[in-house]
């Protein structure tokens, strides 16, 4: 983070603009919209400050006289050396100073700003592009309409009453969530605050208990957050309590709701953290607690995932859970590495195979698995490697058959190590990849050369 993004409270402060141009009022009209009591210098002013009586105009120059008293400045000329000295002054005052389309002169950023009032959203680039925050902010208009600004308002409004009632603050919040997603958030959306207010008083004074304990199951995906769907989103942002493992990256686990407790239960090979039983007896064990759950597993939670173990723990336990599909490693890692899984040229079938079944062994049906015309995407198979090319090996595919190792994918660390069967183990021992990695047998690893479009680190990629 290179600014702490935070919201000043400038209500009758005196604030201070340097400048008279477009820009200079534009600043100063967010100032004005704030509640600040706003003064501005400069030689001469646009026409845009005519008959505003809430700006007061100073016509001078710029003088270090003009800081004293103020708790915020802009500087917003078109003179650098002005801009210069009015940083150099507000910073030996201990003033927060803005210069605007110069962040190395200044201490605070203006940010592009959501107006839903008193619901903010501020974006800031931190000044390396302000074109696309104000890009996200536009996108952002369309999804927060201007009836937020009532039901925030609202919830302001009945806050106390419902302090009264739920003294919890865990309990709470979920009254609240609960409030904001269902029904008497729509009534207000709908302007219909009145109906709204008596449904809401109505439920605090009943007294019924609000459904707390739930497991939420999501899948992650293979490791690029913009692969999460909106559902998953939704959900990191409800859950008290987060359980996730070695195959979910760290800017995923990051988007959960801050203050979230965080559980790490391991799963990486021959060393789980925790036993699969004890994460299904956790599970269980927080959700009758009262928690909201978030058990985040990467990839699709039922693919390899371990998911329909979790949940029948949670099933026979008469435990509430939601599953949240996440897209599998085999698919995004896969179309990020340029390699379409079918094709009718190459592949006509595709299968799935875990590398090392639960007792650590690979007993597989090497005769389904060595047919021609067939992907074939190993899970879990990179300390098998050389067993699995052998045994597809001996039982028909040519060592020809080209084959792959992803190393990460969908990530800036991804690597594409690409040989044969019989060639592959032998470059993996020289390239040695690092998990988490996907390995792709078939014809269709020959199309990545052309199709690949996804090149974080293309000097890593290795052809054979």
């Amino acid at each position: 983070m290179d600014y702490l993004p935070i919201f000043m409270n400038v209500k009758g402060r005196p604030c201070l603009v340097v400048g008279g141009g477009d820009v200079a009022f534009r600043k100063a009209s967010v100032l004005v919209d704030a509640g600040a009591t706003v003064k501005a210098v400069a030689p001469e002013f646009s026409t845009a400050f005519t008959g505003q009586q809430s700006i007061e105009r100073i016509v001078e120059r710029f003088r270090p006289g003009h800081l004293e008293g103020a708790i915020l400045v802009i500087a917003a000329t078109d003179d650098g050396a002005v801009n210069r000295e009015v940083s150099r002054l507000a910073r030996e005052n201990n003033i927060p100073v803005n210069v605007v389309d110069n962040p190395d002169l200044c201490t605070f950023i203006m940010p592009s700003i959501l107006d839903r009032s008193p619901l903010m959203v501020a974006f800031s680039s931190g000044g390396a592009s302000p074109v696309l925050a104000r890009m996200l902010r536009g996108k952002l208009e369309t999804m927060i309409p201007q009836g937020y600004s009532r039901l925030t308002a609202f919830c302001a409004r009945l806050r106390e009453p419902s302090k009264a009632h739920i003294a919890d603050p865990a309990r709470r919040r979920i009254f609240w969530e609960n409030v904001l997603e269902g029904p008497i958030a729509e009534k207000v959306l709908a302007g219909d605050e009145a109906g709204a207010e008596a449904m809401l008083l109505d439920r605090l004074g009943s007294g019924k208990p609000e459904q707390t304990g739930e497991v939420y199951l999501v899948g992650a995906g293979p490791g690029d957050p913009d692969l999460l769907t909106f559902r998953a989103l939704r959900l990191m942002q409800k859950a008290d309590v987060v359980l996730y493992d070695n195959l979910v990256s760290k800017p995923i686990v990051d988007m959960a709701r801050r203050d979230a407790a965080r559980i790490f239960v391991g799963k990486q090979r021959d060393n789980h953290t925790l036993p699969q039983e004890e994460i299904n007896a956790l599970l269980v064990s927080l959700a009758k607690q009262g928690k909201r759950v978030l058990r985040l597993k990467g990839g699709d939670p039922f693919i390899f995932g371990r998911g329909g173990e979790e949940i029948e723990t949670l099933a026979a336990q008469g435990i509430p859970f939601q599953v949240v599909p996440g897209i599998t490693a085999a698919s995004g890692v896969a179309s990020y590495a340029g390699i379409p899984l079918t094709h009718r040229d190459y592949a006509q079938a595709c299968v799935f195979v875990t590398g090392h079944l639960k007792d650590g062994s690979m007993n597989l049906d090497w005769g389904a698995l060595a047919r021609p015309r067939q992907t074939i995407v190993f899970y879990m198979g990179l300390h098998g490697l050389e067993t699995l090319c052998a045994k597809l090996i001996e039982h028909g595919l040519p060592g020809s058959t080209p084959a792959a190792i992803v190393q990460q994918g969908t990530t800036q660390s991804q690597r594409v190590i690409k040989g044969s069967l019989a060639t592959l183990p032998g470059i993996a021992k020289i390239e040695k990849p690092q998990a988490p990695t996907l390995i792709i047998v078939g014809g269709v690893v020959s199309l990545s050369e052309k199709l690949a479009w996804f090149h974080p680190n293309k000097s890593a990629e290795m052809a054979s």
